[in-house]
């Protein structure tokens, strides 16, 4: 048997806690706590109060106060916070608290709940662009922005297109990410600007924009960025017109905002179905090199790759550190124009030349370990993936490494991945 509590709150449609139905209040309550508690609300066809107010359906004139039962039950252990609140929220109506013995809890795991609409989700009145404007301007709100794309609105505040970072590279000429661009220097920056101002962003959009309206559910949005493989989706109004832009980063913290603690269900002897775990998710054909493996073989891996990150092992397999073409970028700082030419995948490796920095070091004679990053954040397979999900938002990462106990390497997670699982049969 399990120790569980039951309060019983009998009060009117009438009550309030505020400004709120008094049966809004208690809802809202129970539900921010994030514990393993029910709550049912009851609507009675009839009753009498203490002052002598009858309520009945037979008259119209006696049906405009009806009583009201909000039934609550929760594990033992987490009641005492509960009944202490509820006891001074209401102030009209009886509060009993009854000891249950609960033979059997289950409850499935949900990725965000049913009820929340895209809105109330999106990132309102975004950032966007026109298809007249020249390319240099998407790059420069691109730059400053969390997003890695845009609205094309036309003259209605309409979309009728996206301009990402990808379109910015295949369709308009940009040799790098922006953010290795920006690292490249301020010349660089500038430069590689002015070549964009001559092609504009009709030319180089992805068209037409698939786009959700504002009042659908966020399952249906999920549902479309998963089945069209976009990272983001511009919102609309009744009217066709922009309101929001719902991305992978908005749904991941509204799964760190709304996720109960399902650990520590689970430690309740609580039977939580469709739990999944980062091991669920591993992408186990992540590839890994030596600490002395050459840069020039790891360039090789990083650009033949989805996952653009190399794992450095040691003998035993234990990360030691991750690669990637921002390493890359930092690391040869000294050499800017030969690693440039390789990252944007203009073949042309480096020279050996003296200047008064002596000697410059030629690819095939740097090792990973002399460019790798080592200080890494990693999950274990057993997390679930609500809590690296939590990690990823809350230090803006889109892939994690996956250790064992021992610190040995077994793959990567991405954000898609976590998408794609965690939402899969969960709402």
């Amino acid at each position: 048997m399990l120790n569980y509590k039951a309060i019983e709150i009998l009060t009117s449609e009438q009550a309030r806690w505020g400004t709120k139905p008094l049966v809004d209040a208690v809802l809202q309550f129970i539900r921010d706590l994030k514990i393993a508690a029910r709550c049912i609300v009851t609507r009675g066809i009839a009753g009498c109060y203490e002052n002598g107010e009858m309520a009945t359906g037979r008259l119209e004139i006696l049906s405009y106060n009806m009583p009201v039962r909000i039934y609550i039950v929760a594990p033992a252990a987490d009641m005492d916070r509960v009944i202490e609140k509820l006891s001074g929220m209401v102030e009209d109506g009886i509060v009993v608290l009854h000891d249950l013995n609960v033979v059997r809890h289950q409850v499935k795991n949900a990725f965000f709940p049913r009820q929340l609409r895209v809105c109330d989700v999106m990132t309102p009145q975004p950032e966007w662009v026109s298809p007249e404007s020249p390319l240099s301007d998407a790059a420069g709100l691109l730059l400053s922005s969390v997003f890695t794309g845009l609205p094309v609105l036309d003259e209605k505040r309409r979309p009728i297109g996206v301009i990402t970072q990808g379109d910015l590279i295949t369709r308009g000429g940009l040799p790098l990410r922006l953010g290795l661009v920006s690292e490249s220097g301020q010349d660089r920056l500038e430069s590689v600007l002015g070549q964009l101002d001559s092609v504009k962003v009709s030319e180089a959009m992805t068209s037409p924009a698939i786009i959700i309206a504002e009042d659908r559910p966020l399952a249906e949005a999920v549902d479309l960025m998963l089945a069209r493989d976009v990272k983001r989706l511009p919102v609309v109004d009744g009217e066709g017109r922009l309101t929001g832009i719902l991305s992978r980063l908005d749904i991941f913290r509204t799964v760190m905002r709304e996720a109960p603690d399902w650990m520590a269900f689970t430690a309740q002897k609580i039977e939580v179905g469709h739990l999944k775990r980062v091991g669920d998710i591993l992408r186990r054909d992540a590839h890994a090199v030596t600490p002395e493996t050459p840069v020039d073989e790891v360039i090789r891996i990083i650009d033949d790759n989805d996952i653009q990150r190399v794992a450095v092992v040691d003998h035993q397999g234990k990360l030691l550190g991750l690669i990637s073409d921002r390493d890359l970028l930092r690391y040869f700082k000294a050499e800017p124009e030969g690693i440039w030419r390789l990252l944007s995948k203009v073949r042309q490796p480096f020279r050996k030349s003296t200047g008064k920095n002596g000697p410059r070091q030629e690819l095939s004679e740097t090792t990973a370990a002399m460019v790798m990053t080592t200080r890494l954040i990693t999950v274990q397979e057993e997390m679930l993936i609500e809590e690296a999900i939590g990690l990823m938002a809350e230090k803006a990462l889109k892939r994690l490494p996956v250790v064992d106990e021992e610190g040995r390497f077994k793959g990567m997670i991405s954000r898609d991945s976590l998408l794609r699982t965690g939402f899969a049969g969960s709402v």
